[in-house]
């Protein structure tokens, strides 16, 4: 016996939960599928995000700077500690508090706008119908649906030359569970996830050896930026080398071997653990019934057009599993788009203006193009950057590495990019999207009064320095006003 929905969503990650909120405020009758099995092997939402990913990641990115900190930084504020001890377990339970609040927290939101939850596999069917196999048993029922959005997310990409194994070789998620500190730790991939979770590692006391196979650092962040990242990086203990690729990882009882090649040949390298994160692939495999015909690319991405619509009529897809970039913030917004769609409002979403971030110490965040972009597009721009080294705020607080840089079309003026390293660039970045998405110029935001001392200064000298007119760094004499101009004189 079937079950009629106005919509049908398969996965409860980030794109799926919020499209399953969104459909229920629009009025619709809802049903959420999730396999997702979480702590004591009992179902949760939230997805790889909320349970092995974004969030636990950056729970102990949070406990292990602030460990680094006391153990390191306090002693320039004038504060000494001492008998200063790791305990990783509650380190570990805090993290697992922390995700589990969340979880639950989309279980009374499920409560509160009458979503359905089914804990089980979501399989689409022809006719906009889904099959759902539960935990446990194994039943099957079917639920027919007016609509159906899939969401299935994605998981850690493995790879032949470093197979999984136990807690010695492990992915991102095991690397989130470690019950110790590794005395020596290789990560293979210096991505986003390489770094971020490397970098937790290094502050509680591991040496760190990141193997990343291409020759260029951080390839979709602005060059200049990755440029200071590395350098940083390098400087905090982090050992990256660059156009690594891995041959093979042999476990022995005493840790890890790892074998790789680079342009100097063959090297081995003798560590307590790896982590392979070298990148996601979406949870395709399985999604649909081959009679539903829903059309994937060579890559296991479900085909979309510009509002998430497949090739088949009523029939979404969100996320990790469609084009663009696999970020959690992307997908909950796709999963407004569809759901207002499906409710027949008018609804878009700018892809150009999602931002990036990385994590680390700095962190390292973006908006828009990249200056290496412009120059092979031939477009003509300016730049303008400012040093956290010259923000009053950054040097109070002890922490002023990196920088600002905006960039602006040279004929309209119009902020097309703004990159940012720095602490709390996580932060500041909303700052560059809510104006591009306003279509603002840099000189809106060289106009545009910001408290001090704040680190958001930094935006608005970096946006002055595109016309020479930063305040707090010496730059070139540039006056265009002739009115001025004739006053000065």
């Amino acid at each position: 016996m079937s079950k009629q929905y106005d919509v049908v969503i398969v996965g409860a990650g980030p794109a799926g939960y919020v499209a399953a909120i969104r459909c229920a405020q629009l009025g619709l009758k809802v049903a959420c599928v999730d396999k997702w099995i979480g702590a004591e092997d009992q179902p949760t939402l939230g997805g790889t995000c909320l349970n092995v990913g974004c969030i636990p990641s950056k729970a102990l990115l949070e406990s292990s700077a602030r460990y680094d900190d006391i153990s390191h930084s306090f002693a320039d504020h004038g504060i000494t500690a001492s008998g200063i001890k790791l305990d990783l377990a509650k380190m570990m339970a805090r993290k697992d508090k922390v995700v589990s609040d969340l979880t639950q927290g989309i279980v009374s939101l499920f409560k509160a706008n009458g979503v359905k939850w089914l804990q089980g596999a979501g399989k689409l069917l022809p006719n906009q119908q889904v099959q759902v196999t539960a935990h446990g048993d194994g039943a099957e029922s079917v639920l027919e649906a007016t609509h159906v959005i899939l969401a299935p997310g994605s998981s850690s990409v493995e790879i032949g030359a470093a197979p999984l194994k136990d807690d010695v070789i492990v992915d991102s998620s095991g690397a989130l569970e470690f019950t110790e500190v590794p005395k020596r730790l290789g990560v293979i991939g210096a991505g986003v996830i390489g770094l971020e979770l490397g970098s937790v590692w290094r502050r509680l006391g591991s040496e760190v050896i990141l193997l990343e196979a291409q020759e260029c650092f951080l390839a979709a962040a602005d060059e200049q930026i990755s440029k200071d990242a590395l350098r940083q990086f390098k400087r905090q203990g982090l050992d990256i080398r660059l156009g690594a690729r891995v041959v093979s990882c042999e476990a022995g009882k005493k840790g890890v071997a790892v074998q790789y090649q680079d342009g100097k040949g063959e090297h081995t390298e003798s560590v307590d653990k790896i982590i392979v994160a070298v990148g996601r692939r979406p949870n395709t495999n399985g999604l649909a019934a081959d009679e539903a015909g829903l059309l994937l690319d060579e890559w296991g991405f479900v085909h979309v057009d510009e509002q998430c619509r497949t090739n088949l009529p009523s029939v979404y897809a969100i996320g990790d599993a469609v084009r663009g970039p696999m970020l959690a913030h992307k997908g909950s917004e796709e999963g407004v788009m569809v759901a207002e769609v499906i409710a027949g409002q008018k609804a878009e979403m700018n892809y150009d203006t999602i931002p990036s971030v990385i994590y680390t110490h700095p962190e390292i965040a973006w908006a828009g193009v990249t200056e290496q972009a412009l120059k092979a597009a031939g477009t003509e721009y300016n730049v303008g950057t400012f040093p956290f080294a010259a923000s009053g705020r950054a040097r109070a607080a002890g922490d002023s590495a990196g920088m600002v840089k905006v960039i602006a079309d040279a004929k309209t003026d119009r902020v097309l990019g703004v990159h940012i390293i720095g602490a709390h660039g996580s932060e500041l970045i909303a700052q560059a999207v809510i104006a591009m998405e306003m279509g603002a110029s840099s000189e809106d935001l060289a106009m545009t009064v910001f408290a001090h001392p704040t680190l958001s200064e930094s935006v608005h000298e970096a946006a002055l320095a595109v016309d020479s007119r930063a305040i707090h760094i010496p730059g070139k004499k540039k006056i265009k006003n002739s009115v001025v101009a004739d006053h000065l004189d």
